[in-house]
């Protein structure tokens, strides 16, 4: 099983660092890994942010472990060549549709959580979020309008493909867990949400065991901090699920603490910690590892079919918290390497 390392930017290499020496713990017969350079840190090797070489490195792996990307080194480069370029492109041409964010309170952290403990303690949604297409990939540009104005527009666009098949992920996923999928839109102004809605309507006639409602993206944003509990399967597009689930992170109180999978088809993923670079405390040993080694065990389960070596390594973390380990961002002093180290004992 060859797992590639792109540790990245920023922090990405203190965490990816920490996750590695998770899995040596673990000791999981032929788990090998193989590194190479991505974004900013890449452009600066080999002038871009995704070399053919690491390319092709994670179209030969069986998963790929993913630190972070930004550098504000390259803030001014064409955006072909900045450094979130990269998982832009890794995205698209490995075919990761689907981006499965899991957002579930620990109970020690409660009081960690933006929320009121009562509140917060109730927290446990997946968000599945679709990662191919929306605005992010549609066509995009500047031009001038007639009154001389600078303009700059991205095209919101889904085809009823891609809108089935990621309602059938989302669909799926609620079925391994609570039978309850809310489909997040913005149908009462936007073409493309009408058609997402009409879709995960038709295809959840395919899912009669599953309870489907429907909740445009400003209300779902509100019910996720009135009342967390009350979702268990979130599925939407690739805006409206990239700021869902950041705002999830807090209240399940840090975003260093989430977890996500990217898949695609057949299983295969890309598994990174929700959080950035955070260039501003790269190389201080600040940095909460726990997200990242979280996304290590999404690995194991999600793609290398190594379940129990998945279910220690999350349990290690409970109990890790439960002793008393406690980041920067989760209100106490430890270390990257010593949350590692915790970690490990655990184990």
């Amino acid at each position: 099983m060859l797992v590639a390392l792109l540790p990245g930017d920023g922090i990405g290499p203190e965490v990816i660092v920490e996750a590695v020496r998770v899995l040596d713990a673990l000791a999981i017969d032929g788990l090998i890994f193989e590194e190479a350079p991505v974004g900013g840190a890449a452009y600066k090797e080999q002038g871009h942010p995704l070399p053919d070489t690491t390319l092709a490195l994670a179209r030969r792996a069986d998963a790929i472990l993913f630190g972070a990307v930004g550098d504000p080194d390259c803030d001014a480069l064409e955006r072909h060549l900045r450094p979130e370029q990269a998982i832009l492109g890794l995205r698209k041409e490995l075919g990761l549709f689907a981006n499965l964010r899991p957002a579930n309170l620990f109970p020690e952290l409660a009081n960690a959580s933006a929320l009121r403990p009562e509140i917060a303690r109730n927290i446990d949604v997946m968000i599945v979020r679709e990662l191919t297409g929306d605005v992010y990939f549609g066509e995009k540009g500047m031009r001038t309008t007639e009154a001389g104005l600078r303009q700059g527009y991205d095209i919101m666009a889904y085809d009823e493909g891609e809108i089935a098949r990621i309602a059938r992920a989302g669909f799926e996923t609620a079925r391994a867990r609570r039978g309850k999928l809310c489909s997040v839109d913005k149908a009462n102004v936007l073409e493309t949400s009408q058609l997402w809605r009409d879709v995960v309507i038709e295809v959840s006639a395919d899912y009669p065991d599953i309870e489907l409602s429907h909740l445009y993206v400003d209300n779902a944003a509100m019910q996720l901090v009135r009342d967390p509990g009350q979702f268990d399967t979130i599925v939407t597009g690739n805006l409206f699920g990239d700021i869902l689930s950041d705002l999830a992170s807090m209240c399940a109180g840090s975003i260093g603490m989430l977890p996500s999978a990217s898949l695609d088809k057949d299983g295969k993923g890309l598994y990174e910690p929700i959080h950035g670079s955070a260039p501003d405390i790269a190389g201080q040993g600040r940095a909460n590892p726990l997200a990242t080694i979280l996304s290590s065990a999404m690995m194991l389960r999600y793609s290398l079919g190594r379940n129990e070596a998945a279910d220690r390594i999350e349990r290690a973390v409970g109990k890790a918290l439960a002793g008393g380990l406690r980041t920067a961002d989760i209100g106490g002093g430890a270390t990257t390497r010593k949350a590692g180290d915790a970690v490990i004992a655990m184990l």
